[in-house]
């Protein structure tokens, strides 16, 4: 018998196959169980259960992060249930925005007869996420439901790819539809092609500058904007330092490299970003972080050219003012860039030269002094000795914390997604997007780094790493301290601790209570030996690093240093 009906959980589930999603995460809520059971044994997306929203919500906006480096943009996918569950994924939805990735979190909703009541655990969500997200709706008719996810897939990857929110009403899940509603096709990210007048315009500028240097990484960017990019900058010797981050950008072998902006950056890169006649921002909103401040590079920049590349017009000019904006994808403006030919350029030598600097600053010598005067954990030189064990092309996770610094410094990024970490600064980031790459990635080694309070923050999720058998290293980086906030504190209020002392459990022993094989190191010594049976083996694998608070950041800052300096 030919089925007349189906439930607009059903069409919901068919609409997001039709699209190309293959895996969704979530923490199972009362509000969606519609979807879920047109999820069980009817459907080839695989359901990721996650033990907080949060986690659930920055799993898919790594997912969505991810599939920037495949030909086809596609937005992670999160469901969560309505009021707590709603709230907690709403961090999620603002690092996606802030990052430019694209991303949709389905939310669970009160049923239609009791809206405006403030029923059970009820929230306006289009006011909620209004501020956070490029869109945000409500799916009231059942019969709407192709419509509202075409548009949110086209809404999430288009532009500046960011989050959508859509609130889907529980009794609305459940209401009959005629079986020939159909999804929509799958959609694509529309073409922005340069402005060849433009690109003219931009090659005569950077012929004209004496001491030019690029800004890369961000919205839109992948693998083929990584590829063409670099072509173009080796062919003129460009330096090209990339923006907080997005230390991915750009392969690190490339003779022109400069570094990457953000905190603690090389000294010698922030005088050449100040000194530059010249920069070409591509794909980088020129951010806070990457500025520091809207300092390095000043909002009017007297005597220095701005040529900002971005998808996403109302962008251009917002923040910034630019000498010249080039509304286009930066994929497109790579490859363009890598074929025009203008031989009024004379390639320079500043690349080479910024390279030299770069190399030096992320370059780890042991110190001449004697053993005993360092750090029994030495944090560079564990980096260090994991470039040496792990391969070139390892996933990199973190969260926010001054330990991340010594990776931004001593790693390389070499493969493409090689770094998943929040521009936005959240802490419990990097384990839920390691458990996010290993899924999307199996065949590549994903490590979490994490500092003890960034870890605390969505650590329950080694529980879905264990449950669905995920290799995965973490790296635990436990200083008993919120340690940014130390560094700053010793800054402003030297020798005053307040608020930033932590009392921790054991962090190998929590490993090995998810199932998962630990150890503990105290020393750098200790560290390699672990490290080397972990690169080993299979599975969830937790080192406990064990430092002292003293050793602040990668920069060289120390709780003593800043002390005298006061």
């Amino acid at each position: 018998m030919t089925q007349l009906t189906k439930t607009a959980a059903e069409l919901l589930v068919e609409c997001l196959e039709a699209q190309g999603s293959d895996r969704i995460f979530t923490v199972p809520g009362e509000s969606f169980l519609a979807v879920l059971d047109a999820l069980h044994g009817k459907s080839n997306i695989e359901t990721v259960v996650c033990r907080q929203e949060g986690g659930a919500a920055f799993m898919a906006c790594a997912d969505g992060a991810m599939s920037a480096a495949g030909d086809t943009l596609r937005p992670g996918i999160a469901f969560v249930t309505r009021g707590p569950g709603a709230t907690n994924a709403s961090i999620g939805v603002h690092v996606a925005m802030q990052d430019s990735q694209p991303m949709i979190l389905f939310v669970g909703d009160v049923a239609r007869p009791m809206r405006d009541r403030e029923g059970f655990q009820e929230v306006n969500f289009e006011a909620f996420f209004g501020p956070i997200a490029k869109w945000a709706a409500r799916i009231d008719d059942p019969t709407r439901v192709p419509e509202y996810i075409a548009r949110a897939y086209s809404v999430a990857v288009s532009g500046r790819p960011g989050p959508v929110v859509l609130a889907l009403p529980e009794d609305m899940l459940c209401d009959p539809v005629a079986a020939d509603i159909s999804p929509r096709a799958a959609v694509a990210r529309p073409p922005q092609a340069v402005c060849p007048d433009a690109m003219q315009a931009m090659f005569a500028m950077i012929a004209d500058a004496a001491s030019p240097i690029a800004i890369i990484g961000g919205a839109g960017w992948n693998s083929k904007a990584r590829l063409g990019f670099q072509q173009f900058a080796e062919r003129i010797g460009l330096p090209v330092a990339t923006a907080f981050r997005r230390q991915d950008a750009i392969d690190p072998t490339s003779p022109v490299y400069a570094g990457n902006l953000g905190y603690g950056p090389n000294p010698k890169l922030i005088e050449r970003v100040k000194n530059a006649d010249l920069v070409l921002s591509v794909g980088a909103r020129l951010g806070e972080a990457t500025t520091d401040g809207y300092e390095v590079l000043t909002l009017e920049h007297p005597d220095q050219l701005l040529i900002h590349v971005h998808p996403d017009p109302d962008e251009l000019g917002r923040v910034y003012r630019a000498d010249l904006g080039l509304a286009c994808s930066v994929d497109e403006f790579a490859e363009a860039a890598s074929l025009w030919e203008d031989a009024s350029i004379i390639p320079f030598d500043a690349g080479a030269q910024a390279n030299a600097d770069w190399q030096a600053w992320a370059s780890h010598s042991p110190p001449n002094a004697p053993a005993d005067t360092g750090p029994a954990l030495d944090m560079a030189a564990c980096v260090a000795a994991m470039r040496d064990a792990l391969p070139e092309d390892s996933i990199i996770c973190n969260g926010a914390g001054n330990f991340a610094g010594w990776w931004h410094r001593y790693w390389r990024y070499a493969g493409y997604p090689s770094q998943l970490a929040p521009t936005a600064g959240a802490m419990g980031y990097g384990v839920p997007a390691s458990v996010a790459a290993a899924l999307r990635h199996p065949e590549r080694t994903v490590v979490a780094v994490a500092g003890d309070g960034d870890f605390l923050m969505n650590g329950q999720e080694l529980a879905t790493a264990a449950q669905y058998g995920v290799n995965l290293l973490v790296c635990v980086i436990d200083n008993g301290a919120y340690g940014t906030i130390r560094m700053h504190q010793e800054r402003e209020y030297p020798g005053r601790v307040s608020g930033t002392g932590l009392s921790n459990p054991d962090f190998a022993m929590l490993g090995a209570s998810f199932g998962g094989w630990s150890a503990a190191a105290a020393t750098t010594e200790q560290f390699v030996t672990a490290l080397n049976e972990a690169k080993n083996r299979q599975g969830l694998r937790v080192i406990h690093m064990k430092i002292d608070v003293e050793q602040l950041a990668a920069s060289g800052a120390t709780v003593s240093g800043l002390r005298a300096k006061a």
